[in-house]
């Protein structure tokens, strides 16, 4: 289900070097012109959810989104944690050309 880079379990590891570790929940987020976007939370896992152990980080996800998207790579980059899909999600953005420019801009 999960693939964590090593330069995301250092940055996890960095931000619970001072706090009690909790769940990592992996969502889907409504996004801008790109679409939907998978993000991090911290969160309890529930019924719902399939949960994974990875690097002693227990990280969690709706059972019918991994069902869609098969699982993800978590990994780090200049704009914070990515969560890559293992199956695409569905482009549904306005075309905007991408999300490194506003949306009208090419």
């Amino acid at each position: 289900m999960l693939e964590l880079t090593d330069s995301a379990r250092k940055e996890l590891e960095s931000y619970f070097a001072d706090k009690e570790k909790s769940d990592i929940r992996i969502y889907l987020a409504p996004g801008g012109c790109c679409g939907p976007q998978l993000m991090l939370a911290l969160d309890a896992a529930t019924d719902e959810d399939q949960s994974e152990e990875q690097a002693g980080f227990t990280f969690c996800l709706n059972k019918d989104l991994l069902a869609r998207i098969q699982g993800v790579k978590i990994d780090v980059s200049q704009m914070g944690f990515t969560v890559e899909p293992t199956v695409p999600l569905p482009e549904t953005g306005g075309g905007c050309g991408g999300c490194s420019g506003g949306c009208g801009s090419h």
